[in-house]
């Protein structure tokens, strides 16, 4: 796991990107309960489709494309199709528990939880910190980003509707161990 940090209007937060020592138990089941509690008070179907594909993305701090999560799902019983897995993952991206990573074509779950994460559309700045070494992804934000993006597309006249920035480096542990 690295030790990188960032700030967020809260405080400090712990960004967590992938490695083997990393436990991913708490993770998937922190994702998992906030998707399930988010669901139940907003009157979603949190089927066990979307469940096992919630799942299937929270083993890893890597994103997944639709056919990783596939064959994760595939390894643990009959192979789902496509076109189940990919109307999941709209789901999970529609309403806040999974994101797109656009440069990668992949999706990674949710890890700011509820504290964190503003309702999709709402206008809250999501930072993925993308490990060119490792392949990891962390998830941040920061109130004083959504500020400022919101003064530079309100001045040119924008409606943003998902923020979303992806910065490409090294994760702490990938730049120790170079």
């Amino acid at each position: 796991m690295s030790g990188a940090k960032h700030a967020t209007a809260t405080g400090t937060d712990q960004i967590v990107l992938e490695h083997s020592d990393h436990d991913h138990d708490h993770c998937a089941r922190d994702a998992i309960a906030h998707a399930e509690a988010i669901s139940a008070a907003e009157g979603l179907r949190f089927t066990e489709q979307r469940r096992k594909v919630l799942a299937a993305l929270a083993e890893s701090h890597v994103p997944a494309s639709a056919y990783d999560v596939i064959d994760r799902l595939a390894a643990e019983g009959p192979r789902p199709a496509p076109v189940s897995v990919y109307r999941a993952l709209e789901f999970l991206v529609e309403h806040g528990f999974a994101h797109r990573i656009e440069s990668r074509n992949a999706y990674i779950a949710c890890s700011r939880g509820p504290e964190g994460h503003d309702k999709p559309g709402h206008g809250a700045a999501t930072v993925f910190l993308l490990c060119e070494s490792c392949g990891a992804a962390g998830e941040a934000s920061s109130a004083a980003l959504t500020e400022a993006l919101a003064a530079v597309t309100q001045a040119a006249g924008f409606a943003p509707r998902a923020p979303i920035i992806e910065i490409r480096g090294l994760c702490a542990r990938c730049r120790e161990a170079a």
